[in-house]
């Protein structure tokens, strides 16, 4: 090295891509709308197997069809939490949307969907 030449450049590294992490609310989400429609459809099933075995239908003053409809509504809280976990999500930033978009439309569909089903439920005689 010759005393006039300047140093050599120290090397400096560069920073990788930063990888983005998948947020744990659209994560929440997303494992809410799966359990929770699982559910609900194991609560129809019951139902409408409670319907078709007892004869005359179900009694709706029965104890088992009032604990059965609470379920129900509990399990729509549920869901009405996961849009909102999903909502959450969606406003993090530096986070993957996946799971939060899969949660909210998941979410979003069992819940219609149920409110479908006991609209039409509710209008047959």
């Amino acid at each position: 090295m010759d005393p006039v030449s300047p140093p050599p450049p120290l090397a400096v590294p560069v920073p990788a891509a930063v990888e983005r992490k998948h947020s744990g609310l659209g994560i929440s989400s997303f494992v809410i709308s799966l359990g929770g429609g699982f559910a609900m459809f194991l609560l129809f099933c019951v139902a409408g197997f409670m319907e078709t075995t007892t004869p005359g239908g179900i009694d709706e003053d029965s104890g088992v069809a009032v604990v059965l409809g609470l379920v129900i509504f509990a399990v729509i809280a549920l869901h009405l939490l996961g849009l909102g976990l999903g909502i959450g999500a969606l406003t993090q930033k530096d986070r993957k949307k996946v799971f939060s978009v899969l949660g909210l439309v998941f979410n979003t569909l069992v819940v219609v969907g149920t409110a479908c089903v006991i609209f039409l439920g509710s209008s047959m005689e």
